[in-house]
């Protein structure tokens, strides 16, 4: 499928809108110094002129660690239902999985309404890629999930003195969680210049979205007759699949990972292409 359309008339090259996401990964592919030049730029921003810069990178996932582990294991003496040696220190780690993996579509989601308002300058220039935007965005979001990630790992080395061998098999469980945070972000930064509505929406449902997956409690512990819903939340089957992979050694259900995956698709062509129908009106609302 071409990327480029010839106006009969004019004879100039126009970009098409298109809906194909393998041809939209191959348009990518033409702005992939721009987007590694802006990626770049977006980890660095967000530690600008603070004292210890970069690497708060570090620092903050590892303090994150620390509160969990004496919060949930010290305070409250939480177990976790699936534990294996039902200690209190794997309630943290469990914890911290959960969190690092549902911050990748919370924070991507969080940052989508004002994405396009607080790039106006991007807006008016007519040949700047605005589509690489949520990109740059996940890719910095991503950025903090693997340091996140490392963490986890010495986390899980200390406390159980091993790392299953389905840990390698992480990226596939975090790709559909990618597709669905992109998908989203597409389609809420989008729906975020038209209506100013859309930030305060996103910070509540981000947070209803936290509590109704199961990151402080296991799919077990709610009640039989809500429990359908729980399985249903692609959310929720992210989370689980990445801490069977990392924590328990299992591989998941793959009847329930198509199904995550196959969510995760929909939302992500959905969001693309709202998002490239609607960017050649953002320059005339803004």
């Amino acid at each position: 499928m071409p990327l480029f359309e010839t106006d009969n008339k004019s004879g100039e090259r126009k970009r098409r809108i298109f809906f194909d996401p393998i041809s939209f990964f191959i348009h990518l592919s033409v702005f992939k110094n721009l987007i590694y030049q802006f990626a770049l730029r977006e980890v660095y921003s967000r530690y600008r002129g603070s004292l210890l810069g970069i690497a708060w990178t570090f620092l903050q996932p590892l303090f994150m660690l620390c509160v969990y582990t004496f919060v949930f294991s010290v305070v409250f003496n939480a177990k976790w239902g699936k534990s294996h040696a039902g200690g209190n220190s794997e309630f943290a780690l469990v914890l911290f999985v959960g969190i690092i993996t549902f911050n990748i579509i919370g924070d991507v989601i969080s940052s989508a309404p004002t994405l396009i308002l607080s790039n106006v300058n991007l807006v008016k220039k007519v040949i700047f890629p605005l589509e690489i935007l949520p990109v740059v965005k996940l890719i910095g979001v991503l950025v903090n999930a693997f340091v996140g990630l490392l963490i986890a790992l010495l986390g899980i080395l200390l406390v159980w003195n091993e790392i299953h061998l389905t840990a390698l098999l992480l990226p596939f469980a975090w790709l559909p969680v990618i597709f669905f945070a992109l998908g989203c972000c597409y389609f809420i930064s989008a729906l975020g210049v038209f209506l100013r509505d859309v930030q305060p929406t996103v910070g509540v449902l981000v947070t209803v979205m936290f509590f109704l997956s199961p990151i402080f409690y296991p799919l077990e512990a709610v009640p039989e007759a809500y429990r359908i819903f729980c399985t249903m939340n692609p959310i929720a089957i992210y989370v689980e699949t990445s801490r069977s992979l990392l924590l328990w050694g299992m591989i998941p259900d793959l009847t329930v990972y198509a199904y995550g995956f196959a969510i995760s698709l929909v939302v992500f062509i959905f969001g693309l292409a709202f998002f490239l129908k609607a960017k050649n009106t953002f320059a005339d609302v803004i």
